[in-house]
C-alpha cells in the first residue's frame, strides 16, 4: 500500500512540475492543482495510514497508538479549501489577463 501511495504522489507531482512550466497558462492551473493533490497525499500519508483504527479517542483509552491521527485530516481538509480558493482565483486572472492581452501564453506572446 505504500508504494502505491509512494508511486501515486511521484507522479502527481511529476505531472503537475511538467504542466506548471508549460507555456498556456490553463496548463499551468491543472498543474498547480496536481502539485496540490501531492502535497495533500503527502501530508495525509505522513500521518501514519490506519484503515483499522477509529479516528476519536473514547473514555476507555487503552493505547492512544491505535488511534488515528486527526492532525494531518485537519490539515488536508484546510489545504483542500484553500486550493480551491486559489484555482479560483487564479481562473480569475486568467480570464481577466486573455481579455486585455487576448492571448492565453504565460508570457503574453503567441508563438504563430
Amino acid at each position: 500500500m505504500e508504494a502505491v501511495l509512494a508511486l501515486a504522489i511521484g507522479v502527481l507531482t511529476a505531472s503537475g512540475v511538467w504542466l506548471v512550466f508549460r507555456p498556456r497558462t490553463f496548463q499551468v492551473v491543472l498543474g498547480l492543482a496536481l502539485l496540490s493533490y501531492a502535497v495533500n497525499l503527502f501530508i495525509l500519508a505522513a500521518g501514519r495510514l490506519r484503515t483499522d483504527a477509529p479516528p476519536i479517542i473514547g473514555k476507555d483509552v487503552v493505547d492512544p497508538t491505535l488511534y488515528a491521527d486527526p492532525v494531518p485530516q485537519a490539515l488536508v481538509l484546510t489545504a483542500i479549501v484553500i486550493s480551491f480558493a486559489t484555482t479560483a482565483l487564479l481562473l480569475v486572472v486568467l480570464i481577466a489577463s486573455r481579455g486585455l492581452t487576448g492571448t492565453d501564453h504565460v508570457d503574453g506572446e503567441d508563438d504563430q
